[in-house]
C-alpha cells in the first residue's frame, strides 16, 4: 500500500461503516451537500481505513463511529458529525451550535443510534461501491 500520508495528503477524509445502510445514506447526504467536494471517503473496513485507525492508535475492528480525519487529527462520533456539518451547504452548518453541549451528552445520543443502526436501518453484505462519477471521492 502506498504511504498513507501521501494518499490522504491534507484532505478531509470521512471514515464510515461500509456495510451500514444508515451510514451509507449519511455519506450520500454529505455528497449531496458538499458541492465544493471538500470531503473524501473510505470505509472503516478498507485497508486505508484500518491504516488511518492504526496510525492514530485507534481500534481497527470497531466500526461504531463515523470518524473525520482533518488537519492530521481525528474527530470521532458527535464531534465528527458536527465538524462535517460545518462544511455542508445550506442550513446544515448551523448544527454546529450543538458543539457548546458537553461531548458526553452528544455522544450519549450518538451511541444510542450507533448501537441500534443495524436493527433500525439494516446492513448490507458488502461495502458500498461508488458510481464512476463519484469514484474520485472514494479512497
Amino acid at each position: 500500500m502506498e504511504n498513507i500520508d501521501t494518499i490522504v495528503d491534507g484532505q478531509q477524509v470521512i471514515l464510515f461503516d461500509g456495510v451500514c445502510n444508515f451510514c451509507n445514506a449519511s455519506i450520500n447526504f454529505v455528497i449531496d451537500h458538499d458541492p465544493q467536494k471538500r470531503f473524501k471517503f473510505a470505509s472503516l473496513q478498507s485497508d486505508l481505513g484500518r491504516e488511518i485507525l492504526k496510525k492514530h492508535h485507534r481500534n481497527t475492528s470497531d466500526f461504531d463511529s463515523v470518524i473525520l480525519l482533518k488537519d492530521n487529527g481525528l474527530f470521532i462520533k458527535s464531534k465528527a458529525a458536527l465538524e462535517i456539518a460545518k462544511e455542508l451547504s445550506g442550513l446544515w452548518k448551523y448544527l454546529s451550535i450543538f458543539s457548546v453541549l458537553p461531548t458526553f451528552i452528544l455522544d450519549f445520543f450518538y451511541d444510542l443510534i450507533a448501537k441500534n443502526r443495524y436493527k433500525f436501518f439494516g446492513k448490507s453484505e458488502v461495502c458500498r461501491m461508488p458510481s464512476p462519477d463519484l469514484k474520485e471521492r472514494f479512497l
